[in-house]
């Protein structure tokens, strides 16, 4: 009986060390900007990579205002692949920001949320862009 307990107990452990390891890993889920120009958009790559038994697929990636825009793969990112969401700011309001993307990836209840952020300086007199 202890042996059965004792099996029954490995094999519960294991399943749930499987459930809590990510199937996707980012590099970073965060980046800061720091001072950049007011009217000169900011781009920054976060790359990930798929560490599941299936390809990953990209549902959606939603930024929450229409000033951040993010750009995704519609692919299938392979078992042991990396990709890439670009996310740009398009830097048009002075002052300081924090914006969220919410990446959605099939089979997976929760989206992943990456955050930039950073300030927005007036650009040199005389130019705009």
């Amino acid at each position: 009986m202890k042996k059965i307990l004792f099996m029954a107990t490995l094999l519960v452990a294991g399943f749930v060390n499987a459930q809590s390891s990510p199937e996707i890993v980012f590099q970073k889920t965060a980046h800061s900007f720091g001072k950049i120009k007011q009217h000169v958009p900011a781009t920054y790559i976060f790359t990930f990579t798929n560490n599941g038994n299936k390809p990953a697929v990209i549902e959606f990636a939603n930024a929450e205002c229409g000033c951040t825009t993010p750009e995704y793969s519609k692919d299938p990112i392979l078992k042991g692949k990396s990709s890439t969401i670009k996310v740009t700011y398009n830097a048009a309001a002075m002052g300081t920001f924090k914006k969220n993307v919410n990446v959605k990836f099939a089979n997976q209840q929760l989206p992943m949320v990456l955050t930039i952020d950073g300030e927005v300086i007036p650009a040199a007199k005389g130019k705009t862009k």
